[in-house]
């Protein structure tokens, strides 16, 4: 086969440092996500759908066929990070955990998807982010260990 194709759509998620809530509702928070979509365009990891609340983001992509999901997030919170920090001062300590989960989604699931991470708001009235994540891990098949998953 002469051509390489794919179309890999995973669900990505990671939190602030210590869950700390920097991204609060507002302009800050929907300029991050726009920003971030320009780094996936930038990744030739286009993003479908990017949400999340004051603690944590959700990104659904199309994952590059040339790049890693490893090397992707790398980038997507570096250069997500240095941003955050050169609009205001009060983010100066704004980092991201360390790690990171990624979900394979399936082409038929992709409206479900974009649909859970555009509710983000309402859904964490009820849940927490640990509990949100616990149950993607579990959901997933991924198995873990509570003392490593946070930082």
């Amino acid at each position: 086969m002469a051509q390489s194709l794919s179309n890999l759509l995973v669900h990505i998620v990671f939190s602030t440092k210590k869950q700390r809530p920097f991204l609060q509702k507002g302009d800050d928070r929907e300029r991050l996500h726009r920003y971030m979509n320009g780094v996936c365009k930038k990744q030739e990891c286009p993003s479908i759908m990017i949400g999340g609340v004051e603690d944590h983001v959700h990104i659904l992509c199309r994952l590059s066929r040339k790049k890693s999901a490893s090397d992707f997030v790398c980038q997507l919170k570096r250069h997500s990070s240095k941003w955050m920090k050169s609009v205001h001062p009060r983010y100066a300590n704004f980092y991201w955990q360390g790690g990171y989960g990624a979900f394979s989604v399936s082409a038929s699931k992709v409206d479900h998807v974009r649909n859970y991470i555009a509710r983000q708001e309402e859904h964490h009235r009820t849940r927490t982010f640990k509990e949100e994540y616990r149950a993607l891990l579990n959901r997933h098949g991924i198995s873990f260990e509570e003392a490593y998953v946070w930082d």
